[in-house]
């Protein structure tokens, strides 16, 4: 629920519109302070929750294969070929932002780990995440050199040009890739499938570049929470609260100077494009791991509401949700559906991430009060174990 806001720019506008907002999506204030409330709060925060689970979960599966008497990591290894497979679909098929390839692999290294204790795994989690701002950093350090050499009075024609070209790949504004990106997300399936199908070799590389190693981390360190008692609500509340406050104390005031810098930078290129990819990352660590306290706080003292109820099943239920709400914003903006991409302004974007939290909240929990799993779940499991599994919950007798 947490990862449309962000991704819901994706679906709906030009990819340069996520990386700099005055590439796409209105310059009205209702759309900067939208922006601003996101990537503040929830840009990188909520991918950062997604991979904490997702190391978890791969710690919990493995123990229940091998409490059953199975391989525990021979089942997380098939799990992550198939899961791959469905990435891939996923990509070419529906939306360019898949994250499931990603996960695959990532959770193929961190399979190496599953065996350690939590502080070892605290410890690799920072050093992974040491490592990937040294990457991101090492990054932006010849991207200022180039922008520095290009504004030069004595600068040459393809230096000035050279720079012009990477800045357009940087998210800047009116760029003739921002045109072209408009006009194949309005255009029929083919085209769309076409487009993704050629940029695939160079867009996962490249998406393993940026996000590998901070996924892994987060994985990680979701791992040694788990083991630490953090995510079994093993914790006091009052500790979950405390590590909450601190850890949005420590990550809250950067963010919002960073957002300001960016702002009044007028959303300079590389500004914007260093404070997404570079210089908010040490903060995103301290809000990931705050967020994951408060939501353990409430779950601590709100068991029974019927939301969190609802919200639990749509977590059962997440990878069925993740898929879906691909499918549905896909045919809400893409041509091949109702053609909306790029006619809605970034505020007004967040009316279909309520409409998706609803359906979310909807079908889950009455389709997981009859079913065991959640369709794809149900379908990942099969594929994984080679056989179908029971679909039904069974009634006892």
């Amino acid at each position: 629920m947490g990862i449309l806001l962000m991704n819901i720019v994706s679906f709906a506008m030009p990819e340069q519109a996520y990386i700099n907002p005055a590439a796409w999506g209105g310059q009205g204030a209702a759309d900067i302070a939208a922006w601003a409330i996101a990537w503040v709060l929830f840009d990188g925060k909520m991918r950062g929750l997604f991979s904490l689970m997702f190391g978890a979960s791969m710690l919990l599966v493995i123990d229940r294969a091998e409490m059953s008497g199975g391989d525990g990591r021979r089942t997380h290894m098939r799990r992550a070929f198939w899961l791959f497979w469905f990435g891939l679909a996923h990509y070419l098929l529906l939306w360019w932002g898949d994250i499931l390839m990603l996960y695959a692999l990532v959770g193929m290294v961190a399979l190496l780990f599953v065996g350690k204790e939590p502080i070892a795994l605290v410890k690799w989690a920072f050093a992974a995440f040491a490592l990937h701002f040294l990457i991101v950093a090492a990054i932006m350090a010849p991207l200022y050199a180039y922008q520095h050499a290009a504004s030069q009075p004595g600068a040459s024609a393809e230096t000035v040009q050279g720079f012009a070209a990477m800045a357009a790949a940087l998210g800047k504004p009116g760029t003739q890739a921002i045109m072209e990106q408009a006009a194949i997300y309005r255009s029929g399936f083919s085209a769309i499938f076409a487009h993704e199908l050629h940029a695939f070799p160079a867009a996962f590389p490249a998406m393993l570049l940026y996000f590998g190693l901070d996924t892994l981390g987060f994985m990680l360190l979701g791992m040694a929470m788990l083991k630490g008692g953090f995510l079994t609500g093993g914790w006091d509340g009052e500790q979950y609260r405390r590590t909450a406050r601190h850890c949005f104390l420590i990550g809250l005031s950067p963010m919002i100077a960073l957002a300001a810098w960016v702002l009044l930078s007028g959303f300079d290129t590389l500004a914007t494009f260093g404070a997404l990819m570079a210089w908010s990352f040490p903060f995103r660590i301290p809000l990931t791991v705050g967020y994951a306290a408060l939501f353990q706080w409430i779950i601590g003292r709100a068991q029974g509401h019927w939301l969190v109820i609802r919200i639990a099943a749509a977590g059962r239920a997440a990878f069925s949700n993740y898929l879906g709400t691909s499918l549905v914003m896909c045919a809400i903006f893409y041509g091949w559906g109702l053609g909306l991409f790029g006619k809605v302004d970034r505020a007004p974007l967040y009316l279909f991430v309520l409409l998706a939290w609803a359906l979310m909240l909807l079908w889950s929990k009455p389709w997981l009060d009859r079913f065991a799993y959640g369709p794809m779940e149900w379908l990942w499991r099969s594929l994984a174990r080679g056989k179908l599994q029971p679909m039904r919950k069974s009634v006892p007798r």
